[in-house]
């Protein structure tokens, strides 16, 4: 394997004088675009990344089965001038890239900034020359706020959206059963300081979108012996996913506030996952999105419901309980409740390995970026796995 240095084509050299580094004013052209001209043939980039990285190293595989330059064509848009007037931008594939690194490696954006400096396989990722200074973390800021102010929450879409396209491409075979669930994380807030010096000093909320949700009830014994229910409850917001069962790609995302009914939000995820093309037969959910509704709109377009029943579906004294004894005995049913805890151990990766647990923003806008970016890092290492055997192993990296 030959490991490539450019990152754009373009005429080769040393990196500023002396291969020492990028000058801010070089540029490299794309059609009439130009950007800031990184990784452009460093005395010392082919050599060192050639004899140091493993051909097989997560990052280089990444690197060589996602087209990146899709991303510079989806992005650059929202950029004020399309990079074809007033000073070079950085390619938003670049910046892109290093953001991923942040939430693959779960660091914050400072960190992964010293990361990218000293850590070869990350800096090749980049795309920067082996001598070249990784970009300043204030640009990932200022990245994420002009895609935020310019896109929305549809270019964050967007961005998702094509790494499933890409992992169709490279042969990624969907199955024909998506698991619907929810996954709370924390606000990044204190909220006892909320409650008490905020209030006193006359300031609102820290965030003002996060609201108190329900983790979980259950039934608990009290010292006199007592069942009594118990609910444990959160301070934040909460994530929808739909997870395709055969490859364990998350397909489809929505974000809400703590407080809202997770089955509302099944109509959304299964409109995206069809417009999508994806070939949903058997939709797979828990009992909170036990709704008429949701079970109706699945049969209207053809989709066997795996959501699971309450009781009271199939224990009431009524004639009309016929039909969901008849679901619950259905081979799909049990098909789709299976693999539920695909769905389950997907978010334990998110929590404990990419920093989902809690909020990295504030707001329910950054949190949707937080959760897109999550996702991506989760899907992207899914794809280098199923395609070329490589697995991550992100947790051996010291911060």
């Amino acid at each position: 394997m030959v490991y490539e240095a450019v990152e754009k084509p373009g005429k080769r050299g040393t990196l500023g004088e002396g291969g020492s580094g990028a000058n801010e004013e070089q540029e490299v052209a794309m059609g009439r675009k130009r950007f800031k001209r990184i990784g452009m043939g460093s005395f010392f980039g082919d050599l060192v990344y050639r004899e140091v990285i493993p051909s097989d190293h997560f990052l280089v595989k990444l690197k060589e089965l996602v087209p990146w330059e899709r991303f510079t064509e989806q992005l650059i848009k929202y950029y004020r001038g399309g990079a074809e007037v007033g000073r070079p931008p950085y390619d938003p594939a670049v910046i892109l890239r290093m953001l991923l690194v942040s939430y693959l490696y779960n660091v914050s954006e400072r960190q992964v900034e010293e990361m990218v400096n000293y850590h070869l396989p990350m800096k090749y990722f980049v795309g920067l020359a082996v001598n070249e200074r990784a970009p300043d973390h204030s640009t990932l800021t200022a990245f994420k706020r002009r895609v935020q102010n310019n896109g929305h929450v549809v270019a964050f879409q967007e961005m998702l959206q094509q790494i499933v396209v890409v992992a169709g491409e490279k042969g990624i075979e969907f199955g024909q059963i998506q698991v619907l669930d929810s996954v709370h994380t924390v606000a990044d807030v204190n909220t006892q300081k909320d409650e008490t010096r905020r209030k006193k000093e006359g300031k609102g909320p820290r965030d003002v979108s996060a609201r108190w949700g329900a983790k979980h009830s259950r039934q608990v014994k009290t010292s006199e012996g007592k069942t009594v229910k118990q609910t444990e409850y959160f301070y934040g917001y909460k994530t929808h996913v739909s997870l395709n069962s055969e490859t364990e790609l998350i397909t489809s995302v929505e974000v809400t506030e703590g407080n809202k009914y997770d089955g509302h939000e099944l109509p959304k995820l299964v409109e995206k996952d069809l417009a999508q093309g994806i070939g949903v037969r058997i939709v797979s959910a828990d009992r909170g999105y036990d709704d008429s509704d949701n079970h109706y709109l699945l049969t209207s377009k053809g989709i066997q419901s795996a959501i699971r029943l309450k009781r009271n579906r199939t224990e009431k004294k009524d004639a009309s309980k016929g039909v969901w004894v008849a679901l619950k005995q259905s081979e799909g049913y049990r098909q789709g409740l299976g693999v539920r805890y695909k769905v389950e151990r997907k978010f334990g990766e998110a929590k404990e390995g990419h920093g989902l647990r809690r909020c990295r923003y504030l707001g329910l806008v950054r949190y949707y970026i937080q959760v897109i970016l999550t996702v991506m890092a989760l899907n992207l290492k899914r794809m280098v796995k199923l395609v070329t055997g490589v697995p991550f192993k992100g947790r051996a990296i010291a911060v």
